[in-house]
């Protein structure tokens, strides 16, 4: 009996990726494509429905058309999707599901205006609440702002990227617990939604799906532009991006930094049992978030950095463009010597704080080249994970080990860099752990439906 094949989607800052496995875990074939933004003026970023939907229909294609060589049945199908995918960043759709606005990336900066004209009492409150610090970031800032730009938001509802893109392949309308955990719009404590945003939006309850966990069967693939070897498969929601990575290899210790190293450098912590409203409040101060894990029942601290991005905007300024030009730069900056413009201050490197993303250089002195300019920015790097980390470490037990996994910890010189602050640091061995992750979901779903 040939084995059942799955596939993880993992919508991704930077690129789409399909990755199929069989039922056992073995990998099968991957297929990815550059994210479809839309980059308009002083770093706003954005995304229309139908560019993300084209994006993924082409890579649905392109997985049904390898199946057959792969595999060597040409009557091979995939029969669970996955789809994982960013925070934050989502679209709001009418009663007959026609999408009403672009959905904004995460670092997108619009968004302030309703920051600074939240009511006293919920802006308090929002950190203990919610377990996320008040800023542009967050999707209830977005959906604010496109509010206060003549949007009506009366029946409409919310539906972060992954559960998008479940209800557009044919499933369930839903919100998950990871990703509704970046809204906003969630109650850290009781789970549901916090009544007095939405008031504050001009909404009701209805505003936000049904909630579920991830991995919850949503029905089947029914889209009538799928492939044949796509149409039937079970779907569900993943969950946020990070967290699925997270579990890609199985259970995280408790005691170890989970640290996923792609557009956002994020650490991550799993705890059995929520932190205090209060202890929430501090870890917000310091831009840490305490939500709920894609494990039912687990909660997690996300700590995040822009690290990635900043490190992306240095290789285009250096028009370093593709993996032979990145993997020559990684060379030049591990043979640089101890000293040098990146470590005596002839470079000052800002950015890379949660809340800000604008790659800011100051050059003080003459010598400096892309070598020193990427690792005075993996150093700035080091410098807000420090801080990070004598934050999380005032609330809960300190990590005695860490797993490099994403993009750009294939790089020795990122290795090396974080091995200066994070402790006994270990690197994934997979290329793509969030699609992986969102594949184990997908075979999870299967076992499901068998039992």
């Amino acid at each position: 009996m040939n084995p059942r094949l799955v596939a993880g989607l993992d919508l991704g800052s930077t690129g789409v990726k399909v990755l199929v496995t069989d039922d056992a875990g073995t990998e099968m074939l991957i297929e990815q494509s550059p994210t479809p933004w839309r980059h308009g003026r002083g770093g706003t970023t954005d995304l229309q429905a139908e560019d993300l939907l084209a994006t993924i229909a082409n890579l649905l294609d392109a997985v049904a058309r390898r199946l057959p060589e792969v595999t060597g049945d040409p009557a091979s199908r995939i029969d669970a999707i996955a789809v994982s995918g960013m925070g934050e960043t989502g679209f709001l759709l009418d009663e007959d599901n026609v999408v009403r606005a672009p959905a904004f990336a995460w670092f997108d900066p619009r968004g302030q205006q309703q920051v600074d004209a939240l009511p006293q009492d919920l802006r308090d409150r929002f950190a203990g609440k919610t377990g996320l610090p008040v800023g542009v970031q967050v999707s209830v800032v977005k959906i604010a702002h496109l509010r206060d730009n003549g949007l009506n938001l009366a029946g409409l509802r919310w539906f972060n990227l992954p559960e998008f893109v479940v209800l557009s392949l044919g499933g369930r309308a839903v919100a998950d617990y990871s990703l509704s955990s970046r809204t906003g719009l969630l109650d850290q404590d009781s789970g549901e939604p916090w009544t007095e945003m939405l008031a504050h939006l001009g909404v009701g309850p209805e505003f936000i799906p049904p909630l579920v966990d991830a991995g919850t069967d949503l029905g089947v693939a029914t889209g009538r532009a799928l492939p044949d070897a796509i149409v039937g498969a079970r779907l569900t929601v993943a969950g946020h991006d990070h967290l699925v990575s997270a579990v890609s290899g199985g259970a995280i210790p408790h005691d170890r930094y989970h640290v996923s190293m792609g557009t956002a450098e994020v650490l991550l912590r799993v705890l059995d049992a929520p932190l205090t409203p209060a202890a929430r409040s501090r870890l917000a101060d310091h831009l840490i978030n305490s939500v709920r894990h894609v494990v039912p029942g687990q909660h997690v601290l996300v700590a995040g950095v822009k690290t990635g991005l900043l490190m992306r905007r240095a290789l285009q300024l250096c028009d370093i463009t593709d993996r032979a030009g990145r993997d020559l730069l990684d060379q030049r900056v591990c043979a640089l010597p101890a000293g040098g413009p990146s470590t005596d201050g002839g470079i000052e490197i800002a950015g890379a704080r949660n809340d800000d993303g604008v790659l800011s250089i100051t050059v003080r002195t003459d010598g400096v080249n892309a070598a020193e300019l990427f690792r005075s920015i993996l150093l700035h790097g080091n410098d807000e994970i420090a801080r990070l980390i004598a934050a999380l470490d005032a609330e809960v037990t300190p990590a005695r080990t860490t797993l490099l996994t994403g993009g750009w910890a294939g790089m020795a010189s990122v290795r090396d860099a974080r091995a200066q602050v994070l402790p006994d640091v270990s690197v994934s061995t997979r290329a793509q752990d969030t699609a992986y992750g969102a594949a184990l979901f997908a075979a999870r779903l299967l076992t499901l439906i068998e039992i």
